[in-house]
């Protein structure tokens, strides 16, 4: 589809980049050709450099995931980077850590990795083989023609469709939702998973790409403009409608009414009544909005692919970065009140940036 070939861009232009860059990445010996699911990451000292998707705070540390299975942490603030070994070499398009040791990420093949260190450690807690065996069966239990045919062709389909963002509620609860509407929840840190996708509304399968949390709010948003809204925690979602029908690539919670979604275009939306009635946020470039994040003292900031940051003023969004940055997949706001950010020359740091 349209919408998830841009949104590669963010999620997996490591695709192509891979193609350029794969020289720089190689080792004396090349890796075992295999299964992409079985085969370890390559340690690469050029590792910092290549195409990095998503970040995370653990602690004091920095985590951040990319292409072809790369985590790589700092302790440092994001100076100095190392690489550590993950059991596969896929992309990885999202990472999140609930406290300073326990963290997942999300990415190709329906992958899912944990840590229970830091990010020194990782293993695989769910990949898309699995993923579909328990859409099979869910959909065999509650007796659904409709979802047991398409649970049937996750089967037949097998490994094949990324997970794009998580949320984590603590150590043991985490939800990660990806292409073609998959949606799935553990509550005992990954070693059983329960498929969310039923809960949606989703006939369509659309791709989900981000998912937020304020308290008992929970907001999925994704392809053509879909919202799906929870006020008890995930049990229930409501549809939500805007006035744009293009993809939401990403979304942030301001307060529980307060919600901002943006996407394909430069197209930023925001409601202050949970969905009721909209705004559309002006930008200076109409230019696919990435990724999101709030900063440490709430301030909303935005990363298109014209390489800005974007940050809110007065109602409108105006660079935070001068000159623009290559394009960016991802954003990280610290404490310090600098910004981590990603793209496909790897991990930069940005000054706090209020350009006037």
């Amino acid at each position: 589809m349209t919408s998830f070939r841009v949104r590669i861009q963010r999620q997996s232009l490591a695709m192509l980049v891979a193609c350029v860059s794969s020289t720089s990445m190689a080792t004396a010996w090349p890796a075992p050709v295999g299964d992409a699911l079985e085969r370890p990451a390559v340690i690469s000292q050029q590792t910092p450099h290549a195409v990095l998707l998503g970040a995370a705070q653990a602690g004091q540390r920095l985590v951040a995931v990319g292409e072809r299975g790369i985590v790589v942490i700092s302790d440092d603030g994001g100076t100095r980077w190392r690489q550590v070994a993950t059991p596969v070499s896929i992309t990885l398009t999202a990472v999140r850590f609930a406290d300073a040791k326990h963290g997942y990420a999300v990415g190709h093949g329906g992958t899912v990795l944990a840590t229970d260190d830091g990010g020194e450690t990782w293993e695989r807690r769910l990949d898309g083989r699995r993923a579909a065996d328990l859409a099979l069966a869910a959909a065999r239990n509650r007796g659904d023609a409709a979802a047991l045919r398409e649970a049937e062709r996750l089967v037949a389909d097998g490994p094949d469709k990324p997970f794009l963002d998580l949320l984590l509620l603590d150590a043991q609860h985490a939800v990660v939702v990806g292409a073609y509407g998959l949606a799935f929840a553990t509550n005992d840190g990954g070693k059983t998973w329960a498929p969310w996708i039923e809960r949606l509304d989703n006939p369509q399968g659309l791709h989900l790409y981000a998912i937020r949390r304020q308290g008992e709010h929970l907001l999925i948003v994704g392809e053509q403009g879909l919202i799906r809204l929870s006020k008890d925690g995930g049990q229930t979602f409501t549809q939500v409608q805007t006035p744009y029908p293009g993809s939401f690539f990403t979304a942030e919670f301001i307060t529980p009414n307060d919600i901002v979604v943006a996407g394909l275009l430069g197209n930023v939306w925001r409601t202050q009544d949970a969905g009721t009635n909209w705004t559309q946020m002006t930008v200076p470039v109409p230019a696919s909005i990435t990724a999101s994040a709030l900063r440490p003292d709430g301030a909303l900031v935005l990363v298109n692919q014209a390489g800005l940051v974007l940050g809110e003023r007065n109602g409108t969004l105006v660079p935070l970065s001068a000159p623009p940055l290559p394009p960016l997949n991802s954003i990280l706001p610290k404490q310090d009140g600098t910004f981590l950010t990603l793209g496909i020359h790897g991990a930069s740091l940005v000054p706090t940036g209020d350009h006037k």
